[in-house]
């Protein structure tokens, strides 16, 4: 039986909630900024592909069930929660924060975020997108969340019109260092305007394939393969390895990681947007511990034009 502290999640929601409205006005008042990692899919969904004005500001609020990242299961198959903001240039250089709470743990703050990204489309077809960020971990949870990283990525996109796909090439760089690429293919849908123009639903179905370094384990009970994520304690290189040990046999390989499906799905009325976001993962290795992502998600956005 899970035993669940509803007067200590309770008051968490509720201080990140205020935190986003906090920072909401305070944008509003100083021409702040907001919303996670904007990316040139969030510019679709806001509707504002080509803004009259240099520069924007974004807030965002989520949840999730569960936070993966780079093929490692972050949250423990725990809650979690974000607030955070981002500024914006042209609608082509971003500039972001996040706040991140994991239910798993006990302080209020897990990790930060910090991205800079810069996307330019080249021609009706083809963009490009470079980022780096930094995720900064709370001291009490570096020997047990993972060790404060850097990660930097170039993402190609091209549109067939009938599908949309993203290359993206990326690496870990922190006491251990991976490398990682993905393919990724969507296809956004939008309805008619409604409310005068102002409102509209869209739907954007995606399919993921995530490739990185894999450790395959030799014991005397028999081989299992698995993930060991550099930015974790102790974790591995970008390149390939091996060793032994008591009877031990460790060996790293560069592979396919695993395979995602998700359906983001969104009501945008002027500025706001909402966001539900089922997904499912399946890993394609045989250890799948509580550290390993696998199964069902479910991810709830809000995201805020402030201008």
């Amino acid at each position: 039986m899970v035993k669940v502290n509803v007067g200590r999640n309770y008051f968490i929601g509720t201080f990140l909630l205020l935190c986003g409205i906090i920072l909401t006005s305070l944008e509003q008042n100083a021409s702040g900024q907001s919303n996670l990692t904007v990316t040139s899919q969030e510019k679709d969904k806001s509707g504002n592909e080509k803004s009259e004005s240099l520069h924007s500001v974004y807030s965002g609020l989520g949840f999730g069930n569960n936070m993966i990242y780079l093929g490692s299961n972050v949250s423990q198959d725990k809650p979690f929660l974000y607030t955070s903001v981002a500024y914006g240039y042209k609608n082509e250089f971003f500039a972001s924060v996040s706040v991140n709470h994991l239910t798993a743990y006990d302080p209020l703050l897990s990790f930060t975020s910090f991205t800079l990204n810069y996307n330019r489309d080249l021609n009706s077809w083809f963009d490009i997108s470079v980022g780096l960020s930094r995720y900064q971990v709370n001291k009490e949870l570096s020997e047990s969340l993972f060790s404060s990283f850097f990660y930097g990525y170039l993402n190609l996109g091209f549109d067939w019109k009938i599908l949309y796909t993203q290359l993206n090439a990326g690496g870990v760089f922190s006491e251990g260092s991976g490398a990682f690429f993905s393919l990724r293919n969507s296809r956004y849908i939008k309805t008619s305007d409604l409310a005068g123009g102002k409102a509209y639903f869209y739907f954007d179905p995606y399919f993921n394939l995530l490739f990185g370094n894999l450790t395959r384990t030799t014991t005397a009970d028999g081989t299992s393969t698995g993930v060991t994520p550099p930015f974790k304690p102790g974790g591995g290189s970008s390149s390939g390895g091996s060793g032994s040990g008591s009877g031990v046999t460790t060996s790293t390989f560069f592979s396919l990681m695993e395979l995602d499906l998700g359906l983001p799905a969104g009501f945008t009325f002027g500025k706001l947007t909402l966001e539900a976001e089922p997904g499912y993962i399946i890993p394609t290795f045989s250890d799948t511990g509580i550290t390993d992502p696998k199964g069902f998600t479910l991810f709830f956005n809000i995201f805020y034009k402030i201008f």
